[in-house]
């Protein structure tokens, strides 16, 4: 039975796999074998949790539902995310092998938490109520039995949900599984890139050192099935999700509401219950949302807006359908660069981010959520496994495409026409054709 193993790099962008990667010896040798889609545009908005849902869905957020990494709680300090499988409005890369009688494995890949389809599952899930902890929240949302196992192996590693130790952990388990269980499908979320770049910058000697990592953990997985003996069965893939921004300016749209009176702040930063309008954050983008009892114009709001530096482009509820992102939104909001929204409704509209601050909640000195549309912001895919041709290089192809593409190597079908189409330039001896004839 044919085998897959994806390792997604959060935070790897196209610039990242450019020039001679000579600091990167294992990701250079594996381009140099693989074919190499070199800019994937990602979907709107361009965070982890929509983009990895897409990945396994070939659908936009719109269709599959999960529209934001965290959910609409203006209550809450700390939002919950998307954790749950049951947030998935479509079928799953993992279900259609589950339902072909493959085995499936899954390392903090998001939106899987109490997957009844993957075998293997440890679930990305953290503690967000006072009245529970990190090991209760794992095993209730993972493979209890598996979860305990790996805990009881390789706990040593992990330092809670601190990189990159965390990574080295999640590393561990994957090859032991690959090893020992030999699933046929395998979906490892790799998150140590994404973290340093969150808290020093993008192109940061701490960035450049999580991607050297990144770079052992990939030949660590690849290695595993050469001692299992299953290497000549899988195809590869190893892709980014997004890319990211450096940033110095946060802005505050429910403080600018909250002194229109269309909400009420409570000491804690959060939105009191009875909201007319409330922006949601995407850091780099931003969802607008009007209650349908509110008698705030959306007219009036949109000329608010208008004077807030930092915004570049205001989208309608058309518009943001049109690219995707939410159906229900009254506008969503471009940053431009440099500049990102946080949900926190007491403060100054535009404030400069403080350095001291860098690693306490909404505090980054990069993000991302923007348009896929951005310069020098795609991410990218590289494919290699019986079947695909070598030393491929394509210039262009979108997040959409990756699952379809996925599936048609596992020979798998969607039960419904997906939004992306299946790069069939990617296999070995299959002539170019234009893209309207592959769709």
């Amino acid at each position: 039975m044919k085998k897959m193993v994806i390792i997604s790099i959060d935070a790897m962008g196209a610039s990242d796999l450019s020039g001679d990667l000579e600091h990167l010896p294992n990701l250079k040798a594996f381009r140099n074998q693989a074919t190499h889609v070199k800019n994937i545009r990602g979907i709107y908005p361009t965070l982890t949790y929509p983009s990895h849902t897409t990945i396994v869905t070939g659908e936009y957020p719109k269709t599959h539902g999960v529209i934001n990494n965290t959910k609409i709680q203006p209550g809450r300090k700390s939002p919950d995310w998307y954790w749950y499988q049951k947030d998935v409005q479509v079928p799953t890369l993992y279900d259609l092998a589950k339902q072909a009688g493959m085995t499936t494995a899954a390392f903090l890949w998001p939106v899987t938490a109490k997957s009844k389809t993957i075998d293997y599952n440890i679930a990305e899930i953290f503690p967000n109520r006072i009245w529970t902890n990190q090991v209760i929240r794992s095993l209730s949302a993972s493979s209890p039995k598996f979860l305990l196992e790996m805990n009881q192996k390789f706990g040593h590693l992990r330092n809670g949900i601190q990189q990159p130790n965390l990574d080295d952990f999640i590393t561990a388990c994957a090859v032991d599984t690959l090893l020992s269980k030999q699933p046929d499908l395998t979906m490892i979320h790799l998150v140590d890139l994404d973290s340093m770049r969150h808290r020093y910058g993008v192109l940061s000697t701490e960035a450049q050192a999580a991607l050297r990592r990144q770079d052992l953990r990939v030949q660590q997985i690849i290695d595993a099935t050469k001692t299992a003996g299953t290497f000549g069965d899988t195809t590869f893939v190893i892709l980014g999700d997004h890319y990211q921004i450096d940033v110095s300016q946060m802005i505050r749209l429910n403080s600018l509401f909250a002194a229109q009176g269309w909400q009420k702040a409570k000491k804690d930063g959060t939105v009191a219950k009875g909201w007319q309008v409330y922006a949601k954050s995407c850091d780099g983008s931003c969802y607008i949302y009007v209650d349908r009892k509110s008698l705030v114009e959306p007219r009036e709001i949109r000329e608010l807006l208008k004077t807030i530096p930092g915004i570049s482009h205001i989208y309608t509820t058309e518009q943001a359908g049109q690219k995707g992102a939410a159906p229900n939104v009254t506008f969503m909001l471009e940053a431009k660069r440099g500049y990102y929204f946080i949900d926190e409704a007491i403060g100054e509209v535009l404030e400069e981010v403080n350095p001291t601050t860098i690693g306490q909640p909404e505090r980054y000195r990069a993000v991302h959520g923007f348009s896929p549309d951005k310069q020098n912001y795609a991410t990218t895919l590289m494919i290699n496994g019986g079947g695909i041709a070598k030393g491929k290089v394509i210039e262009n192809a979108d997040l959409i495409d990756e699952a379809p593409t996925f599936a048609k190597i596992l020979d798998l079908n969607f039960p419904q026409i997906v939004a992306g189409r299946t790069l069939l330039e990617i296999f070995e001896n299959n002539e170019e054709v234009p893209n309207e004839v592959l769709e």
